[in-house]
């Protein structure tokens, strides 16, 4: 997703994602309906390619009996936050994260979620193309990606990159990469707009604590810098899709 130049600070870092079940615009509800889809079976082979933090990871493999679970990101503190709920759950002993680039795993698993992060693998078309080989027959993708849900600005598309597509290039790309839609399922706007408010509300509580903090004036500044890129750019304009494949 968009994002400006952080804040270098380890509490204003921690407070960015603090709000945030997960960094995608994805309700429970919504998330609940993605994971029957997933339909994993006792004992599968889960991993999350670009799991941020591990939240829908730990959950899906919550889902089935003996389940094991492999986290890839490249992202420090995100992982070390897995780690940790991972323990409060009592998965540790069955989830694993590892600090590397996604694009240089090369294991294989029975269901795959690779959500909001196709930039990693080169964009949409090269992410669905890759995955075929991580997914084995019979398995399944959980991929989640933005979509133009009407024409971009200049402005728009300078800040997403020309490699995102209309829903019905989506799909057909997906389709062009030998993959079965199984489901698909889009982010509503009330998740869209809850997704950019916990974004932004952690560094707003710490602002309003700390108005007097040398700091405030550039954390206030990114804060509406955000806010006016969601509102005035993208807002209504980039959809996110959940699409769940098989081949």
């Amino acid at each position: 997703m968009v994002s400006l130049t952080p804040v270098e600070d380890d509490e204003l870092e921690e407070a960015l994602y603090a709000r945030m079940r997960w960094n995608v615009p994805l309700s429970v509800e919504h998330a609940e309906l993605l994971m029957d889809r997933l339909d994993v079976r006792p004992g599968a082979r889960v991993a999350d390619l670009g799991c941020g933090w591990g939240e829908l990871l730990l959950r899906v493999v919550a889902r089935a009996d003996q389940a094991t679970g492999t986290g890839v990101d490249t992202d420090a503190g995100a992982l070390s936050r897995a780690g940790r709920l991972a323990a409060e759950r009592h998965l540790d002993g069955q989830v694993q994260f590892t600090e590397a680039d996604v694009s240089g795993w090369n294991g294989t698993a029975d269901r795959v979620l690779h959500v909001g992060a196709s930039h990693a693998l080169g964009g949409t078309t090269s992410a669905l193309g890759a995955l075929a080989g991580v997914v084995p027959a019979g398995g399944r993708l959980l991929f989640g990606d933005g979509y133009w849900e009407t024409a971009p600005s200049a402005a728009a598309t300078e800040m997403f990159g020309e490699q995102v597509l209309p829903l019905a290039g989506l799909v057909e790309a997906c389709r062009s990469a030998g993959w079965r839609v199984i489901h698909m399922s889009v982010a509503s706007q009330l998740e869209w707009d809850d997704f950019e408010s916990t974004f932004r509300a952690g560094r707003q509580e710490w602002l309003l604590a700390h108005a007097g903090d040398p700091r405030a004036a550039g954390v206030r500044g990114w804060l509406d810098a955000r806010e006016r890129q969601y509102v005035e750019v993208y807002r209504g304009v980039l959809g996110f899709a959940y699409l769940v494949l098989a081949h």
